[in-house]
């Protein structure tokens, strides 16, 4: 039986009763409410129907003929003619005129509804929640208005507002599985990866630094990779202006800021400022180049530990770009660069953050990954890799981008200066030197630590960042 029908033997059967009397009165039309109320009861107390019979009791006059219906668009009762239960047209909880219509007698019919059009049975079914409901058909003489918008579905990640999302911070050595735990992160999470690391920044530099591959940086958004020439220098200012800018634009789009990386000077300017220090001057660094040319950098050692003994005690005497930078300053500024440090300025808000750091327990099984990494490395290519480098761009050993680890061994090998196991064996005891900086840096930074060779890893990585996204 169709919903829209009386149902058989109901209060409001069409055709003449037993004896051949007369009918009931003619139905109204769809929508006309108590239009069709079937015979009175004994005793005649009901008043007969009329044409106004559905305003009656509310003080309104009947619609004049034509006229459209009332904004419950199913006339009164709680559904038209055949129309919606709390009004609208299509099928709802109505049974053709509901209680004040074709099913004849009961009770007086109810007003119609002012709700939005379409109400709750609009359709045959609930309003969208949070979105427009659907308008009423337009009556004679009216034109149809624009067609509602669809309605729009939650953004990625709704918990927290987007100027309120918490970027998570990711530190730790290198080889200590930093970007496997990401990917890891962002397959349970709406993340955009910012990497914090100072050579992957340069492009055509994707061997030695185990730069992410186009099909994963295709699957996870990746920043800040691939951003200058192998002959250009980038700086910490300039890192932290490209990184919040980055990170505001991930929080924008209503996902979550994961910033991994090794470069913990980038991580401590994030989270301290930068140190008030003049910018670089090229004519005072090819100056300084040119004298440690001829006498060597343990010679500019000597000259800065006269007149900066608190940095040049802090740095080896053949540590060319510290020493360069500091003589530099002093140079510039005729103050000591230890002066300076402390002196700190802000360079924009990283807002609420998270920081997570990965802290080998068992430094020998760090040791062995970082020299199985360094083996894959010179398989995959690396001294080829700097071969073509060279060959495509104006390269030379004091240029930053190659006093990375690997390519400075490598630019050795290709210079033959050393051997192919040489190469091997100092590629990897730079790399071991470069990670117990990072553990020196990493123990002054506050962050949540984490042994990177526990069973639980991902997961209670993943409980932490659960709880700081959580309303």
């Amino acid at each position: 039986m169709n919903r829209g029908q009386s149902p058989p033997g109901g209060r409001a059967r069409a055709g003449p009763p037993a004896g051949g009397g007369p009918g009931p009165p003619p139905r109204g039309p769809p929508g006309g409410g108590g239009g069709g109320r079937g015979p009175p009861p004994p005793g005649g107390r009901r008043p007969p129907p009329g044409p106004g019979a559905a305003a009656r009791g509310r003080g309104r006059p009947p619609p004049p003929p034509g006229a459209p219906p009332a904004s419950g668009a199913g006339g009164p009762g709680r559904g038209g003619g055949g129309g919606p239960g709390r009004g609208g047209p299509g099928p709802g909880r109505g049974r053709a005129g509901g209680r004040g219509g074709a099913r004849g007698g009961g009770r007086r019919a109810a007003p119609p509804r002012r709700g939005p059009p379409g109400g709750r049975g609009a359709g045959g079914g609930p309003a969208p929640r949070g979105g427009a409901a659907p308008r009423a058909p337009p009556g004679p003489g009216r034109a149809p208005g624009p067609a509602p918008p669809p309605p729009r579905g939650p953004p990625p990640f709704v918990t927290k507002a987007a100027a309120r999302l918490p970027a998570i911070l990711l530190m730790g050595p290198t080889a200590s599985g930093k970007s496997a735990l990401a990917l890891a992160l962002a397959e349970r999470f709406p993340v955009e990866i910012v990497s914090v690391d100072s050579a992957q920044v340069y492009r055509g530099m994707d061997i030695g630094t185990a730069k992410p591959d186009a099909a994963t940086r295709a699957r996870v958004p990746h920043h800040l990779v691939d951003v200058i020439e192998p002959t250009d220098a980038y700086s910490a200012a300039r890192f932290c202006t490209e990184a919040l800018d980055a990170v505001a634009a991930i929080r924008a789009r209503g996902r979550v800021p994961l910033l991994v990386g090794g470069t913990m000077l980038y991580f401590k300017a994030l989270l301290e400022g930068l140190s008030a220090l003049p910018q670089a001057d090229a004519g005072v660094r090819a100056a300084l180049d040119a004298r440690a040319a001829s006498a060597g950098w343990p010679a500019l050692h000597a000259e800065l530990a006269r007149v900066d003994p608190v940095t040049a005690a802090r740095l080896a005497p053949n540590d060319a770009q510290r020493i360069q930078r500091a003589l530099e300053v002093h140079a510039l500024t005729g103050t000591p660069l230890s002066a300076l440090q402390g002196a700190r300025e802000a360079r924009g808000t990283l807002g609420g953050h998270l920081a997570l750091a990965l802290l080998p327990a068992d430094r020998a099984r760090l040791h062995a990954a970082i020299a199985a990494r360094f083996d894959a490395m010179l398989a995959a290519g690396l001294v080829d890799e700097l071969r073509a480098l060279r060959a495509a761009h104006r390269l030379d050993p004091a240029l930053p981008a190659m006093r990375c680890v690997g390519y400075r061994q490598a630019w050795q090998y290709l210079d033959g200066a050393i051997d192919r196991a040489a190469l091997r064996a100092t590629g990897i005891a730079a790399t071991r030197q470069l990670a117990k900086r990072q553990f020196t840096w990493l123990r002054a930074l506050p962050a949540t630590r984490f042994d990177p060779e526990a069973p639980d890893l991902v997961a209670a990585v993943a409980a932490a960042v659960d709880a700081q996204l959580a309303p």
